[in-house]
């Protein structure tokens, strides 16, 4: 059972939804699929082994039905989805929240944390930091200090979050511009991270950020030389000597 939080959307409404795109996604199980996620993202939600372009398409379905609602209910439905615990739901949440014409330029820093309650695999951080914390970020729907303190967390999935939200200010085709200052506060404070899944997170913060300021990169592993772990050497290394991840 839901309770949604937005003034205008029923119970009974949300449930509907919410039953319709688990059945939508449920037609596309792939067993095969459904085995990977056992250790290519192990999580304790319910995965039904959807593939990305069929996770697409149900996205697409409801993308249209969502388009002319208020933002308050498009994000209600959308945390209805998270709270059903399957993992491709999540997904589909966040990909319509991204996709609605104002939800982003609405949403509060409490419903961003409502959806990111639960990320417990890098698949699910990452979408929700892209599509939905990192444009929030970019947009001022939520403050550095919070996405400071999700750098601090005792929760690995969190400090990884903190990370992947940069990527969204810096790379165009999720609106940003660049934003070494924001982008290098969260870097700083994760640079020894010794957790594997946030030192993928600090060489991807720090490859989108070269794109557009070279220089800030390479002074930035230059002050953290000692402290960053190889892995983040050779990749950001490789981005900026060939313009690729691997040299």
């Amino acid at each position: 059972m839901v309770t949604p939080s937005a003034r205008g959307l029923s119970e009974a409404r949300a449930d509907r939804f919410v039953r319709e795109v688990l059945l939508e996604l449920s037609r596309h199980a792939d067993p095969e699929r459904q085995a990977v996620a056992d250790w290519y993202f192990p999580t304790a939600m319910r995965v039904l082994g959807v593939r990305a372009p069929a996770l697409r398409r149900v996205v697409r379905a409801h993308r249209t039905e969502l388009r002319d609602e208020p933002p308050e209910v498009a994000i209600a439905l959308a945390q209805a989805l998270v709270d059903s615990n399957v993992m491709e739901a999540r997904q589909v949440a966040y990909e319509l929240v991204e996709s609605h014409p104002t939800a982003l330029d609405r949403i509060s820093r409490a419903e961003v944390e409502a959806l990111g309650r639960g990320i417990d695999n890098w698949a699910s951080v990452d979408g929700f930091s892209c599509c939905v914390a990192g444009r929030a970020w970019l947009r001022g729907r939520i403050r550095d200090s919070t996405v400071r303190r999700w750098a601090r967390s005792r929760d690995r999935w969190w400090r990884r979050a903190a990370l992947a939200s940069t990527v969204p200010l810096n790379v165009a085709s999720r609106g940003g511009r660049g934003d070494p200052a924001r982008t290098l506060m969260i870097c700083e404070l994760l640079a020894a991270d010794p957790d594997d899944m946030v030192v993928k997170a600090l060489s991807w913060a720090l490859r989108s950020l070269a794109a557009h300021d070279e220089a800030a990169v390479r002074s930035f592993l230059d002050r953290h030389r000692d402290a960053i772990a190889a892995r983040v050497k050779r990749e950001v290394g490789n981005k900026l000597h060939t313009g690729r991840k691997s040299g």
